[in-house]
């Protein structure tokens, strides 16, 4: 049996699976059920290997990385990925100093999209890595494989490419890349039981996704309102100001009473000035103290955080 270069599953093929052939050239996306019991011995080997760990996280969709830490004691460096979904007015030190609450020896944001600052994470890498092998971790859809072929094609002669696509779960198994100094281990990303990801279908998360820089969207609430996203999301607000940070393909719809939708769990949030979370699909700063209600999808996550713009 081989290993396709695309995923890291066994096949009978040279080269890449049929999945990734499909995936590559019709955009045809074959979900495979897994769950976190499939990949947390691969985060227990790279644990036992003692070597420097690249976590990658995507600066749209920052979660608990609690559960990084609770299986992987390595040196970590935080790669903070897809600088160019965020408007350009945020400032770099902002997002650079945010508590992202985990403990790393280093961090840094880049842009896969934009090849932006590449250069300064090979040679962060350089400096911290502890033998040959550099292991790659992260969540479903942070933008691990996206970044490893920006490094394969900006560091190395290696014409090899890693399936990337929207659906959760395209990366299987290890796959080993060898650049110039060192060879990186993309390992298959964690699944967020509470992210949205897992509840649409691949057409709805193309839209879900943002692809290019986020518009933020201010809604001035006076009285009482009711803002709808699509099937997604109900938020029912009382004066208050909400700022949403979402894919541009993505409508929000404003009513001046109440609206019924069937089928959304509720979740009743307090904030003030902090971040609303709607895992996957959003987030929502707030200007003042307040309650929300909140309507979204049965097992789709909705948290509080620190503001992070």
């Amino acid at each position: 049996m081989n290993k396709c270069f695309g995923c890291g599953e066994l096949t009978s093929n040279e080269g890449l699976c049929e999945r990734c052939f499909r995936i590559k050239h019709y955009s045809e996306y074959q979900v495979i059920v897994k769950n976190n019991s499939d990949f947390i011995p691969i985060l227990q080997n790279v644990n036992k290997s003692h070597d420097l760990v690249l976590l990658v996280v995507d600066l749209f969709n920052v979660g608990n990385l609690s559960l990084i830490r609770k299986y992987l004691k390595n040196d970590i460096i935080l790669v903070l990925t897809k600088r160019d979904l965020l408007p350009k007015s945020i400032s770099f030190e902002k997002l650079y100093d945010y508590d992202y609450k985990i403990d790393v020896i280093d961090k840094i944001i880049i842009s896969s999209k934009k090849n932006y600052n590449f250069d300064n994470l090979l040679e962060m890498i350089n400096k911290y890595k502890k033998s040959d092998k550099v292991y790659v971790v992260g969540f479903t859809n942070a933008g691990k494989s996206t970044m490893i072929n920006k490094l394969i094609y900006n560091y190395s002669n290696n014409k090899t490419e890693i399936t990337t696509s929207p659906m959760p779960s395209t990366t299987l198994n290890t796959i080993s890349i060898k650049l110039e100094n060192f060879t990186l281990v993309d390992t298959p990303g964690l699944l967020d039981d509470g992210d949205i990801a897992n509840y649409v279908e691949g057409n709805e998360l193309k839209k879900i996704i943002p692809k290019k820089e986020i518009k933020p969207i201010t809604y001035q609430i006076k009285g009482f309102q009711t803002l709808i996203v699509d099937k997604y999301l109900k938020i029912e607000a009382k004066d208050i100001d909400l700022t949403f940070y979402i894919s541009n393909d993505l409508k929000i719809k404003r009513f001046y009473k109440k609206i019924a939708i069937n089928n959304l769990k509720k979740t009743t949030v307090e904030v003030n000035h902090n971040d609303v979370v709607i895992k996957g699909l959003c987030f929502i700063k707030t200007n003042k103290k307040s309650v929300l209600d909140i309507y979204t999808l049965d097992n789709v996550d909705v948290f509080t955080r620190d503001s992070m713009i």
